[in-house]
């Protein structure tokens, strides 16, 4: 890992006002005192969220260095580089658990990203925009274009879980998630929550 910078933790600690809905989800995934790495950690506040609520024994990857020092400030360990290359890095069974929090839409090769985290995690946590909720397919219809997205890849629900297992991941658990809060109407099934639900997140197991 002689390419990775570690950046060390300060004993300062701040707290967010209010936790991302699907942070909430993905403190109840993880078991207590577990090992994690969130990947893509931005400004720590997952990493501070576990630590705090779960125990959990934390540490990000984040390229940004501004969003690295954010995680310093709030005494989070981060190591500052490049997901789509470091994390062959890390040793076989390193962690409990690999989060992508928004993240792996983001890659621009989020299959080997995955791999990799499957092979240096136990488990692994993925929460994603839904590309295929009823309202951007009306968009569709409509204006024949989905219009502007942040992501580089756009899953619906059904794209990730299929994505999932062609790569033999085993989904032990899907939540989805409307307006920042844990379920969506209708969503009690896989083809409903791709018809109703904002986002989603997953629990695999390699």
């Amino acid at each position: 890992m002689a390419q990775l910078e570690l950046v060390h933790p300060t004993p300062l600690e701040l707290t967010s006002a209010e936790p991302r809905g699907d942070h909430l989800v993905i403190s109840r995934m993880v078991n207590e005192g577990a090992r994690v790495l969130d990947v893509g950690c931005g400004d720590g506040a997952l990493m501070q969220l576990l630590a705090r609520e779960r125990g959990a024994r934390v540490r990000g990857l984040e390229m940004d260095p501004n969003k690295a020092h954010r995680c310093v400030v709030r005494g989070m360990s981060v190591v500052q580089g490049d997901a789509e290359r470091d994390l062959n890095e890390f040793p076989s069974g390193a962690f409990d658990y690999v989060i992508f929090s928004r993240t792996l839409q983001q890659l621009r090769r989020p299959q080997a990203a995955l791999k990799q985290a499957a092979r240096i995690g136990e488990r692994v946590i993925v929460s994603i925009s839904n590309a295929g909720r009823w309202d951007k397919r009306f968009q569709l219809l409509g204006k024949g274009r989905l219009g502007e997205s942040e992501w580089l890849h756009r899953y619906t629900v059904r794209d990730f879980a299929d994505l999932a297992r062609d790569m033999r991941l085993g989904i032990e658990r899907a939540a989805p998630l409307s307006h920042g809060h844990a379920g969506a109407p209708f969503a009690k099934t896989i083809w409903r929550a791709n018809w109703f639900c904002e986002e989603a997140v997953f629990l695999l197991t390699p």
